[in-house]
């Protein structure tokens, strides 16, 4: 607080009332006196930036609403500036001109972060102003500070976690209820967890970009969404699921980012369905919420665990970024972002893993050897194979399943190519890495 007792009023400019914006507004007015109170500042809304004025958005007044958000960035009665409309642009332009401006901005914007988040910290040092970005990771989650105060001086080795409602919503469904892909996906959108096009969720875009910002932050890297490895959801069956559990684990859709130490260090960054033992932490999130899973050499394991989605959710991670912003502004500090030096990606041919796959084979003595030996060929070890259906004489088809001990991507893509090649293997079913620990 300043020498005569009273909190300093800083005008927050907020881009975007939807779901977000629209809850950022009610807890700002909510918590403003107890914010006061704690951080000796006075938050007021003063202009929100939306494309239409004439829509009826329950909790924000209409004198507020403006459909002229260059103006807004520039404003005089605005302080600071909080983008939550997303996308690219104009999000990347409008940003850039309340920093250029002087004006901290507190973001939510994982696509943006993740494709130009280096460029934006580098602006946002030269402007001397904050950028902060707490809610584009994992919702309420706190992730983002801890890896860039709290475990600064951690030797972080790999950051594994579920942080997309949406598939492990789906997934929950399966697993627990029976359902298939489909009816589990169309639940998750009449919820509201999932879009019309739930292709950015579905398909690992969306935590690609998260898994992205948290290797930046994470390894001190330039690491961007382009260089994350992808793999969605859509292809998992109900077969998988429940022989997954029968081997003891479950089947979740996990961001991972990983230190690779050799000759050069090199970061492995992707996203990917994997079966994940029932005994280890992040098997039993469910539903839509999230969990980061952080292990360091000296700190061990540790697991950050929430909702990571949803309006209020998201608006208060974004609340207390809003928050530390405006107290630094009163104080007429700010925190300077680092921008990661280039690093070497390491492609996913060269990532090594275990594997459990199923494939469709002749009913006839002597194939299981053969699916051995084209393994063998390949320096790929079997730690375990079962065969279902079928009685040996020749006259159907069977289904074998196999994990794998750590192999090389590039190797197990190699046996797969020549498993197709046998005339006694019929098709191949679903390939998943397998988390061991």
């Amino acid at each position: 607080m300043n020498a005569d007792n009273q909190a300093r009023v800083i005008n927050v400019g907020i881009l975007g009332c939807g779901v977000v914006g629209g809850a950022l507004v009610e807890l700002i007015h909510e918590r403003r006196e107890a914010i006061a109170a704690a951080a000796g500042v006075e938050l007021r809304v003063t202009q929100v930036g939306v494309r239409s004025a004439s829509k009826e958005r329950p909790g924000v007044p209409n004198d507020l609403l403006t459909t002229d958000t260059k103006a807004l960035v520039t404003a005089d009665d605005v302080d600071v500036v909080v983008e939550v409309i997303g996308g690219i642009e104009p999000a990347q332009e409008l940003i850039r001109s309340a920093m250029a401006g002087g004006k901290p901005v507190v973001t939510a914007n994982k696509e943006l972060l993740a494709n130009y988040g280096a460029e934006l910290s580098a602006a946002a040092d030269e402007a001397g102003v904050d950028l902060l970005f707490e809610a584009a990771v994992a919702g309420a989650i706190p992730i983002v500070r801890p890896l860039r105060e709290s475990l600064l001086g951690e030797d972080v080795t790999r950051i594994m976690g579920i942080v997309n409602g949406t598939t492990n919503y789906i997934l929950t469904k399966m697993s627990e209820e029976g359902a298939t892909y489909e009816a589990a996906l169309a639940e998750a959108q009449r919820l509201g967890y999932a879009e019309a096009d739930p292709t950015a969720d579905v398909g690992g875009f969306d935590a690609g970009a998260k898994a992205a910002i948290m290797a930046s932050i994470a390894f001190g890297a330039r690491v961007v969404a382009g260089d994350v490895y992808h793999e969605g959801i859509s292809e998992i069956t109900k077969a998988d699921i429940d022989y997954a559990n029968e081997l003891g684990y479950e089947i979740k859709l996990l961001a991972i980012a990983e230190v690779i130490e050799g000759e050069q260090r090199e970061i492995g960054v992707r996203v990917h369905p994997a079966m994940v033992p029932c005994t280890h932490p992040l098997a039993s999130v469910r539903d839509s919420f999230n969990a980061v899973f952080v292990e360091g050499r000296s700190a061990g394991e540790l697991m950050f665990y929430g909702r990571g989605a949803g309006g209020r959710p998201t608006a208060s991670a974004v609340l207390g970024d809003l928050v530390d912003a405006a107290a630094n502004l009163a104080a007429g500090t700010h925190r300077s972002v680092p921008v990661g030096a280039p690093c070497r990606i390491r492609p996913i041919d060269d990532i090594e893993s275990a594997y459990y796959l199923n494939a469709d084979v002749d009913d006839s003595p002597g194939v299981l050897a053969q699916v051995a030996s084209v393994f063998g060929a390949h320096g790929l070890s079997i730690r375990s194979m079962n065969q279902e259906g079928g009685d040996g004489d020749g006259a159907g088809s069977a289904r074998i399943a196999l994990v794998t001990h750590q192999a090389r991507e590039r190797d197990l893509q190699a046996a797969l190519h020549d498993l197709r090649e046998l005339d006694s293997v019929t098709g191949i079913g679903s390939v998943l890495r397998v988390i061991e620990s």
